[in-house]
């Protein structure tokens, strides 16, 4: 190798990687503790170095350039062999310590979670574990988190993403209501009944007209963006909700109203940033929740 040749700095690399990934210069010096004046400089002398502009600078936002788009996979290159180094100088510890974020939706947080969290805290002690629970999705490019557990497969190409086990949903309610209102014999008597909404009720309904029942905003009273508080809801009677099957079952005073109802089938993803599968700390989390989940 020419040494000569390398002529910029690697903390220029860096800034330069970490600019191109979250975005936004300011998004970048938060990711890596720096001022943004000394990112935008270790930014220019990299393209003063390479002789290159990397970025085209508008009012609203960074967007790489032609080179910059050539050159991007060559740093996302350096930037896993730095990860990698410190992998190696470290990762042969018995000791896996350090701060993991780990988001997933409030339901799947409460009821699928703790039993892994458990094993987690036998097999890495010394670990610091976060947990968002909440259906907002959490962007992992601008590490708003370093693990996800989601509905749907990540279409960012950045990502790394893990199928886990399907799990079916159903209908549910409390033996109370169904006592109260009268079990429905055919999938029209839930057209009659009240449900629990889950966020917009209204896009609930293509779902349940494809399974051949047809409501209306009129047949939710009660609607949350909360899936525990609307699990809630469902056990206390104020009407039928659709849960993963085994959530409902979980609780003996739930019951499915009727069998003529199609489950729902529900993907389930794990998803972490390609960056982060050198990282220790985040693949031994990441490997517990697959095994434990999946």
């Amino acid at each position: 190798m020419e040494w000569k040749r390398s002529a910029f700095d690697w903390n220029q690399a860096r800034a330069f990687l970490v600019t191109a990934e979250e975005g936004s210069l300011s998004a970048a010096a938060r990711a890596l503790g720096l001022t943004q004046p000394t990112l935008s400089r270790q930014v220019a002398g990299l393209e003063e170095a390479l002789g290159l502009v990397l970025f085209e600078r508008t009012s609203r936002a960074l967007l790489l350039t032609q080179s910059g788009v050539e050159l991007l996979a060559h740093f996302r290159m350096m930037g896993d062999a730095a990860n990698s180094i410190s992998l190696a100088a470290t990762g042969h510890s018995d000791a896996v310590t350090g701060h993991v974020l780990i988001s997933a939706t409030n339901l799947m947080a409460t009821h699928f979670l703790p039993p892994v969290l458990k094993k987690l805290r036998t097999t890495a002690p010394d670990l610091q574990i976060e947990i968002i629970a909440s259906n907002q999705l959490s962007d992992l490019r601008r590490r708003e988190a370093d693990i996800a557990i989601r509905h749907s497969r990540p279409k960012d190409e950045t990502l790394f993403a893990k199928r886990l086990r399907d799990t079916k949903a159903h209908l549910f309610a409390s033996k109370e209501y169904l006592d109260e209102v009268g079990r429905p014999k055919t999938l029209a008597d839930l057209e009659k009944l009240k449900f629990v909404g889950f966020d917009q009720p209204e896009q609930r309904l293509g779902l349940m007209t494809s399974r051949g029942v047809n409501l209306t905003t009129a047949n939710f009273n009660f609607s949350t963006s909360s899936a525990t508080l609307a699990l809630e809801l469902v056990r206390q009677g104020f009407g039928i909700g659709i849960l993963p099957i085994d959530i409902g079952a979980a609780y003996p005073e739930l019951e499915n109203p009727t069998s003529a109802f199609e489950p729902i089938s529900i993907e389930t993803w794990l998803v972490a940033h390609r960056e982060l599968k050198t990282n220790l700390r985040i693949r031994v989390v990441f490997d517990l929740l697959a095994e434990g989940i999946g």
